[in-house]
C-alpha cells in the first residue's frame, strides 16, 4: 500500500503563492501516477495537475500557466508549486498515487488552501 501525506496549505492574498508538498511511503514507484486534486465546498473533486504513468503532465485548463507540478523519485515526493493565486483557487488539495494493476488509488489526507481576495 501507499500512504501520503501532503503539507505546505495555508492561507494566502490573492496574487500570492503557496507550494504543496505530498511525502509518499510504502510500495510507492516511480511507475505510479501522481497528481493532485482539489475540492471546493459544494462541487466534487477535480483534476489539478498530474503525472501520468508515461511521465507526462496533464494541467486543468484553469490553473495551466500558474501552478507547477514537479516531482522528486529520490525522495519519493510530489510538488505543487502555485502562483498568481485566485480566490477561486480556494479548496482542499488532495494528493493521489495508482498504479494500474496495483491496488486502489492512494489519497492523502488534504491540505486547505484558503485565497482571500
Amino acid at each position: 500500500q501507499v500512504q501520503l501525506v501532503e503539507s505546505g496549505g495555508g492561507l494566502v492574498q490573492a496574487g500570492g503563492s503557496l507550494r504543496l508538498s505530498c511525502a509518499a511511503s510504502g510500495s510507492i514507484s516511480s511507475f505510479h501516477a501522481m497528481g493532485w486534486y482539489c475540492q471546493a465546498p459544494g462541487k466534487q473533486r477535480a483534476l489539478v495537475a498530474r503525472f501520468t504513468t508515461f511521465g507526462n503532465t496533464n494541467y486543468a485548463h484553469s490553473v495551466n500557466g500558474r501552478f507547477t507540478i514537479t516531482r522528486d523519485n529520490a525522495k519519493n515526493t510530489l510538488y505543487l508549486q502555485m502562483n498568481s493565486l485566485k480566490p477561486e483557487d480556494t479548496a482542499v488539495y488532495y494528493c493521489n498515487a495508482f498504479r494500474p494493476g496495483f491496488g486502489n488509488p492512494a489519497w492523502g489526507q488534504g491540505s486547505q488552501v484558503t485565497v482571500s481576495s
